[in-house]
């Protein structure tokens, strides 16, 4: 049995609506869900094709996030974007990814959380490059000034502290290499262009 209130709304915003909201810029046939958090809008930017799911957080108040075209975030997704974040086209990010641009320092030399003046805390700020068609795992996590590489698949619960280098599987904590990813996939985007125009 499903229970729904009437202030319960389990759909997604429409390209219309979001257009009125005060995006960079939204492209068309762009699903966001309505429980999506989504802090600095003037700062993103969406491609056509795009759907956020449910339960995502884009916090954008400082640094931009830019969403190319045909990309999936799945629910549960944070992406801090304070030193900015590129999102390829193609990309997919499956639920519960964490992507982040501005870490705390954890040694101890510095205090850390927001709620401390910035002369007394060490934080590293440092944009993030997804390239085209990389998709990550459920449960990974990017730090601060990684670079992945167009095609590059990144296992379930990874750990990427560490730019990727492209058509290359990773998986692990630290992510590591594991073999080379096959571009047959760029033959099914070719078509998929083609049939667009």
């Amino acid at each position: 049995m499903i229970l729904q209130s009437p202030s319960f709304n389990p759909g997604y915003a429409t390209t219309e609506e979001l257009r009125t909201l005060g995006f960079a810029h939204v492209g068309k046939n762009v699903m966001i869900a309505h429980n999506c958090t989504l802090i600095g809008l003037e700062n993103i930017h969406i491609g056509d094709n795009v759907r956020i799911d449910g339960q995502t957080t884009i916090a954008a108040a400082r640094g931009h996030c830019r969403i190319g075209r045909n990309v999936h975030i799945g629910g549960g997704t944070y992406l801090a974007c304070a030193g900015g974040l590129d999102l390829a086209d193609f990309v997919g990010l499956s639920q519960g990814v964490r992507i982040y641009t501005i870490s705390d320092d954890y040694s101890g030399a510095a205090m850390t959380n927001p709620t401390v003046p910035p002369d007394f805390t060490n934080v590293t700020v440092a944009p993030v490059t997804v390239g085209r068609h990389v998709i990550i795992g459920s449960g990974s996590v990017v730090l601060p000034g990684v670079e992945i590489g167009e095609g590059v698949a990144v296992g379930a619960l990874s750990l990427v502290t560490k730019s990727l280098d492209a058509w290359g599987i990773y998986a692990g904590n630290p992510a590591r290499r594991l073999r080379e990813r096959s571009k047959a996939l760029l033959d099914a985007e070719r078509r998929y262009l083609e049939r667009e125009v």
